[in-house]
């Protein structure tokens, strides 16, 4: 474990929070996209180690939380017909449709099957040539390249039987319109340190610039958040906007290449719709037209399922910063892990799911 502890060194964190402390003067809401960082906060506790004036802010960075309600429908009703093999990330298994999720398919025989990549649903359809295998297609720029391999591998071996329900989404475009919102309350941004492993900090650039925001790329350790926060500070403090690089051990500047070509390849950018948020101009990925043929929703017929949302959950809210997860009615009551009403409370990287797990009753208020 020697190369995680080097990350939650005790010392380096109580040094880093005093260092925070010191800088601080103003008022600063920062927000940390990725949902695997909102974890890590909740987990160590790490709002203990920072001033009051510090508000940290969970944005839309759960890849399973902002896929559309009615997409999730769609894969159900997908994965119930006889002739399918339905593959899919764990996460995804018990997200509740508006009726089903896909384990309650799995339980009324359906062939649900849980993979660790795309590329396993390739070796699926090869094994089982009367069969349709489909595979849910999630995540931001991270996921995409595998699911490009194997769209592209599909197309090379001429596999017919295999194609991708695409909900891919673009982080950049996100977090542009959440600043360029009437209602926005962010003044720093913590990156997904993964996302610009694939492509880099060129994209946040501009928007530093524009939004007048620091963007400071951060890992998901103890370390590497604070000091992402004492990064961002320290830019405000100095009226700085610059994009910096915490997560340096990972992340070059200009990316993973090789991923962004074999991306390039399979998919064209698309408006995108995002659960609890909306459509977001030029924020997704569909396949293009010379593999429109593994497109799931063009072989199914599906494209005119429509679905509304609950009107209990606040996931929109959450996901915009605009609320955290106790601030909802059905928080920890109706709405839990093992029933969820939002993919928040669900998905392991939701922010509802890390506050049940990590916050106390009393550090809750409920």
């Amino acid at each position: 474990m020697k190369l995680v502890d080097e990350f939650r060194d005790s010392e380096i964190v109580k040094n880093l929070s005093d260092k925070i402390f010191y800088v601080t003067r103003g008022n600063w809401n920062i927000m940390e996209i990725c949902g695997g960082q909102t974890h890590a906060i909740l987990k160590y506790n790490l709002t203990s180690f920072l001033p009051d004036k510090i508000n940290l802010i969970h944005g839309p960075g759960c890849p399973v939380c902002v896929t559309p309600l009615e997409l999730i429908d769609k894969a159900i009703t997908i994965a119930l017909r006889e002739e399918v093999i339905f593959c899919s990330f764990g996460d995804m298994l018990r997200v509740p449709g508006s009726k089903l999720d896909l384990l309650s398919v799995k339980s009324l025989g359906g062939d649900v099957r849980m993979v660790y990549s795309p590329l396993d649903a390739i070796n699926i359809a090869e094994q089982n040539l009367d069969k349709k295998v489909v595979f849910f297609a999630i995540g931001f720029e991270t996921t995409a390249p595998a699911c490009a391999a194997a769209v592209v591998t599909a197309h090379i071996k001429g596999i017919k039987n295999f194609s991708i329900l695409c909900s891919h989404v673009l982080v950049p475009p996100a977090l542009e319109a959440l600043l360029s919102s009437k209602v926005n309350i962010i003044d720093g941004v913590l990156a997904a340190g993964h996302v610009c492993t694939v492509m880099g900090l060129n994209q946040y650039i501009p928007i530093a610039k524009k939004y007048k925001v620091p963007v400071v790329i951060t890992g998901f350790e103890p370390i590497d958040i604070l000091q992402g926060i004492l990064m961002a500070v320290s830019q405000l403090e100095e009226v700085k906007y610059d994009v910096k690089n915490q997560y340096s051990r990972a992340v070059l500047r200009e990316g993973n290449v090789v991923a962004q070509k074999l991306m390039n390849e399979a998919f064209e950018i698309v408006d995108r719709e995002w659960r609890g948020i909306g459509a977001i101009p030029l924020s997704g990925l569909k396949l293009r037209e010379k593999y429109q043929s593994y497109d799931t929703e063009k072989i199914f017929r599906v494209e005119n399922i429509k679905t509304n949302e609950s009107k209990i959950c606040i996931a929109g809210d959450i996901l915009k910063g605009l609320n955290k997860p106790h601030d909802c009615a059905a928080f920890g009551k109706g709405c839990k892990p093992e029933h969820p009403i939002g993919a928040p409370m669900v998905s392991s990287e939701g922010a509802c799911a890390a506050y049940f797990r990590y916050r106390t009753k009393e550090q809750l208020n409920y």
